[in-house]
């Protein structure tokens, strides 16, 4: 499973980007993509539903990432790896997707791949899709729910939301898939698997009296070009970072009168807000 450790972008301010046009992460409260969350419980479901499988969490992010995938063990998942390099610093989706894929390379192909649709400090929905393409599997976006797996004939059906309503798709395994943000939402944390995993560490994390080591990697471990990683494999570059507020004098009220009404088609077709 694929899960990232995001600043909350509902509180950016003006320090948020670096003067390399990055996202200043130090400057904003770190969270559990949401998406991420509803991926995980898929994938926990999928868990109950088949005995001795498991799930293993991959994120790639500072040392602090590891925040989350202790969040990922209390909740159910089996093992978590840290992919963290300054090498792999500074990554658009291209350089993120390509240091994920040789990590799972390295890891050995799952059955299913599962992800959130994307993050919430980019939205772009890219990196699912882009790690699918360069393990050469099939993939599926923007899933609600994991209807069907059958081993046998190695295929599973989800439901995936579009424009419009749902439609049901089968793929082959193995595939990947992303999950929206209306699945259904992540169990909490299970109480004695947060006594158990709540030593866990990795090594950059410096914890002197972690019990359990969750696996790091950095970009040689995976044996990933560093021409294809962070900066040096980044096309693109993040011009700034803006939050929007509207404020009252930017608000207009209206009655339901004809008049109203009309006043505000018309001034919403001169901004082609809508035709």
């Amino acid at each position: 499973m694929l899960a990232k450790q995001v600043p909350d972008t509902r509180n950016v301010g003006p320090d948020a980007m670096t003067p390399e046009g990055t996202v200043n992460r130090s400057a904003l409260p770190a969270i559990f993509n949401p998406e991420d969350l509803n991926a995980l419980e898929q994938a926990l479901r999928l868990k109950d539903q088949f005995p001795g499988s498991t799930i293993t969490v991959v994120t790639m992010g500072l040392p602090k990432a590891a925040d989350i995938l202790r969040d990922a063990l209390y909740r159910g998942a089996d093992d978590a790896v840290l992919l963290t390099d300054r090498a792999l610093g500074g990554a658009d989706t291209l350089a993120t997707s390509y240091a994920i894929s040789m990590a799972i390379r390295k890891i050995g192909m799952p059955d299913i791949i599962i992800g959130g649709r994307q993050a919430i400090d980019g939205d772009t929905a890219q990196v699912g899709p882009q790690v699918a393409q360069k393990l050469d599997i099939d993939q599926v976006t923007y899933v609600e729910s994991i209807d069907k797996l059958c081993e046998e004939c190695r295929k599973v059906t989800v439901t995936r939301r579009i424009d419009g309503g749902v439609e049901v798709v089968e793929a082959p395994l193995p595939c990947l898939l992303t999950i929206t943000g209306s699945a259904a939402p992540c169990r909490p944390q299970n109480a004695k698997r947060v006594m158990k995993f709540k030593k866990a560490a990795a090594p950059s994390e410096g914890k002197e009296n972690a019990k359990i080591e969750i696996t790091q990697w950095g970009a040689a471990d995976v044996d990933a070009d560093l021409q294809q990683c962070g900066l040096a494999g980044s096309p693109t570059k993040v011009k700034a970072v803006q939050n929007i507020v509207f404020k009252a004098k930017e608000s207009k009220q209206l009655t339901g009168s004809d008049t109203d009404i009309e006043s505000l088609i018309v001034e919403l077709l001169d901004s082609h807000t809508i035709g």
